[in-house]
């Protein structure tokens, strides 16, 4: 709750109770952290990190091993506090109770109803403190059928149709790799929070949002979906899906060519004929330009334009094809591994996209940074993720006003 810079904080006077882990939860409030929110971040005391598995796991910087310097937690987990309780003890539930009646906000990503069994549900809540915001991001939320099906991200990824959608012409689905659905999920999770602080700010009114993490990640299908819908026409057929050409919107050329080197690449989009006759030039494929002067004759011939263009590439770098197809105007770009957009592009430096934080016990490390700038209010990326039980004195004792002695008994009982 700091001023940036001499300038507040854009969250300065919010407080959030997180029980959130992984990424779809933790995603969320870390955006809440970076723009000065008070987040402090409940975690379980005996089991090493508790219910994120992300604080036992790496990338790791050394040889270093242990619950507070996973590189992951420490990514998702900057500009927060970290507090531990075991809710297995009397005790602890009376902590909690008094940690929200002083907050704005309670946020977890549970399975649908651990916070009921704790005897923390939305209505108990209110009990503590009327004008409570609570924001849960559970699998498939608490209504309907699947509410209590257990999740992970190849589950979700499946259930939402993304994985059926990704791969190329008449070969097995192949999936999206990487969690996108968590990462979706957190960004509506951080924006359900501030839609429902800010409906709270006007009305003095609380609420419960509940959120289904694999609903998010279906709202990404739409594309496939309207085609269907207006089309009847299903996804996979003859030649489809081809992951490596872009279908929508109607475009051509419109993929990701070969180009000279090792798993090198790089992207075209041509949006219009002006556009396509700019690229000939460019290539100088003067009876392409003839052959395929619209948009339909280029979409009937996609495999005989992309294999001329990708004669053209594979004897250039992608920074090369780049930078000649940009300078005229028409929109590419390499595609670049982690290190290249970490270590060699000039954008990120500009933007400060990674950032670096301070931490605990790794040191100093790089971060995933904020892709926005806000002239009044920016974001503040400077400490790493709490170690386990860090902020325990802070929360407890200052927060809280717990006196001292009755602090010293809560450790010794396991109570904190």
């Amino acid at each position: 709750m700091q001023p940036i810079d001499g300038r507040q904080a854009a969250l300065s006077k919010l407080r959030i109770c997180d029980f959130t882990g992984q990424l779809a939860g933790a995603g969320a409030t870390k955006i809440m952290a970076m723009f000065g929110a008070q987040v402090i971040r409940i975690e379980d005391r005996l089991t090493e990190g508790g219910w994120d598995i992300f604080r036992g796991n790496g990338p790791w910087i050394d040889d270093r091993r242990g619950v507070s310097l996973g590189g992951a937690f420490n990514n998702h987990n900057v500009e927060k506090l970290g507090v531990t309780l075991d809710m297995r003890k009397p005790d602890a539930k009376g902590v909690l109770e008094e940690l929200i009646s002083v907050s704005d906000v309670v946020t977890e990503n549970f399975s649908a109803g651990v916070l009921d069994r704790w005897g923390f549900s939305y209505e108990e809540m209110r009990a503590i403190k009327p004008d409570i915001i609570y924001v849960s991001n559970s699998g498939f939320g608490h209504e309907g059928p699947y509410g209590n099906f257990k999740t992970w991200g190849p589950i979700v990824q499946a259930v939402s149709g993304l994985t059926f959608q990704s791969g190329l012409p008449d070969m097995p689905s192949a999936g999206w790799g990487f969690s996108f659905m968590d990462h979706t999920g957190a960004y509506l999770m951080a924006i359900a929070i501030l839609m429902a602080v800010f409906h709270r700010n006007q009305s003095g009114v609380g609420q419960w949002v509940d959120m289904s993490c694999s609903d998010g990640a279906a709202t990404l299908n739409g594309p496939a979906m309207l085609d269907y819908t207006v089309n009847n026409r299903a996804l996979r057929r003859p030649g489809q899906p081809n992951s490596n050409r872009s279908d929508f919107p109607r475009m051509a050329p419109h993929g990701i060519y070969e180009c000279a080197g090792d798993d090198q690449w790089v992207a075209i989009a041509v949006r219009d004929e002006s556009e396509w006759l700019t690229l000939c030039e460019i290539m100088a494929m003067t009876n392409a330009e003839k052959q395929y002067p619209t948009l339909s004759s280029r979409m009937g011939h996609q495999d005989a334009i992309d294999a001329e263009i990708t004669q053209w590439t594979r004897s250039r770098t992608p920074t090369e094809v780049m930078n000649a197809v940009q300078s005229k105007g028409v929109p590419s770009a390499a595609v670049q591994h982690p290190e290249d957009r970490m270590e060699h592009d000039p954008n990120t430096e500009a933007w400060g996209l990674f950032p670096t934080v301070k931490h605990q016990l790794i040191g100093e490390v790089r971060v995933d940074g904020m892709p926005m700038k806000f002239s009044e209010t920016p974001a503040k990326i400077q400490n790493g993720a709490p170690i386990l039980g860090q902020h325990n004195r802070q929360i407890f004792g200052e927060v809280l006003g717990i006196d001292k002695d009755t602090l010293e008994a809560f450790l010794e009982q396991g109570v904190i």
